[in-house]
């Protein structure tokens, strides 16, 4: 349909912005330049995408990709006004329409960036020197993405769909910044070898935190943030009553049970409690985590942050509480969820440089010792002896 390749054209226009910038830029390697942008653009993408959550917006557009068949909420003028005569208070509006619509496009010209990214690793591969199929994984994990992101609108939010398009997207940050780290030279990223010890706690502190953002992703679309309105209790209570097969059952339609009643409130109370609870231990490792790493040079900068950062998530997730979920306060808490998320693979790939690092070292210095050997001259053919002269035997 024509509103297709227009909304194909709206996504290259805006990808051509960091692509032209990227281009411009004087840095030799602009494909190390072009994956950490897309890693920007993404970790940007996924804030905006709470921002659509978090104002009800995800189905401004109730049908997808476009907008009730159109491109853009322009050319949905009237289903759009049509649709809010008939409910005034409900999800469809012209502001929510646009925030649906921006989300939408900015998607589009990141899948448009990771498309380069694949093209190039695979064109500049012996240049690059690096296996193409990461860049390749980034572009199947992109479609995956977009599939979820439809489903999110034709299932109406259903919070088993939204929560795993959320987790998608951080799974694609994720290996974006891994992508990206692997662009940096060696020498700058390897940890020294003291810090690979340290590697599968890094690895275990990745762990915890996926696994507290997936907590984290069913509150918010269960919309459970306010179940408890007190801390350090909930309801009154340390462990108040609480419904966990309704709460975290997981096929089931928002608001709603397996067998289609409301919701009970002791549900989401259980989402809600178990997500705060796991919140402190999550904390506790990465505080303590982050303390030890930074003893190590290399990842001392990355680990400073994890540290700032994870004291920052604490009270953001508190003053949600404290001052019923404001906006502004609630986009911070998913945006530094996410950047967490990046420093600790971030950190995981330094402490793992660590072992190539030497490898590395020694592959540099052998091809610098063999082109040294071919640059010197040619050994001369000692001269013949002289008819007549002596040869120096007896």
């Amino acid at each position: 349909m024509l509103y297709l390749l227009e909304l194909g054209f709206i996504g290259l226009c805006i990808a051509v912005l960091p692509l032209g910038w990227v281009l411009l830029r004087r840095d030799a390697n602009k494909y190390r330049k072009l994956a950490w942008v897309t890693t920007f653009l993404t970790l940007d993408l996924i804030m905006f995408g709470g921002f659509t959550r978090l104002t009800d917006s995800g189905l401004g557009c109730p049908d997808w990709p476009g907008c009730y068949g159109t491109s853009s909420p322009f050319a949905a003028h009237a289903d759009i006004h049509a649709a809010q005569l008939l409910l005034p208070t409900g999800p469809v509006t012209f502001v929510k329409a646009w925030i649906e619509m921006v989300h939408r496009y900015f998607a589009m010209a990141v899948g448009v960036l990771i498309i380069a990214l694949m093209v190039t690793a695979w064109v500049k591969r012996r240049e690059l020197k690096q296996s193409p199929w990461l860049a390749t994984w980034l572009f199947v994990l992109v479609c995956v993405q977009g599939a979820f992101g439809a489903w999110t609108v034709t299932m109406k939010l259903q919070p088993v769909i939204v929560s795993t398009h959320l987790m998608l997207a951080l799974t694609l940050l994720g290996s974006l910044v891994w992508l990206a780290s692997r662009q940096m030279p060696l020498a700058s990223v390897a940890a020294d070898p003291g810090a690979l010890r340290w590697r599968w706690a890094a690895l275990i502190g990745l762990g915890l935190l996926v696994f507290q953002i997936a907590l984290g992703g069913w509150v918010s679309t269960n919309y459970a943030v306010l179940a408890c309105t007190d801390f350090p209790t909930c309801q009154g209570q340390w462990v108040p009553p609480m419904d966990f097969h309704n709460g975290f059952r997981l096929w089931r339609a928002l608001g709603k049970t397996a067998g289609g009643e409301v919701i009970p409130m002791d549900a989401l109370v259980a989402i809600h409690w178990v997500h705060r609870t796991f919140a402190i231990v999550v904390v506790a490792y990465l505080a303590w985590l982050a303390s030890r790493l930074r003893r190590h040079a290399a990842l001392r900068r990355p680990s400073t942050l994890v540290l700032v950062l994870v004291l920052v998530q604490f009270a953001t997730g508190l003053s949600n509480i404290v001052f019923q979920w404001p906006l502004l306060n609630a986009i911070a808490h998913n945006g530094g969820a996410a950047i967490l998320l990046l420093l600790l693979v971030m950190l995981n790939y330094r402490i793992r440089a660590g072992t190539m690092a030497p490898v590395a070292a020694a592959l540099s210095d052998q091809a610098d010792l063999a082109a040294r050997q071919t640059s010197l001259p040619a050994a001369q053919p000692a001269a013949a002896p002289l008819a007549g002269a002596p040869t120096g035997s007896a």
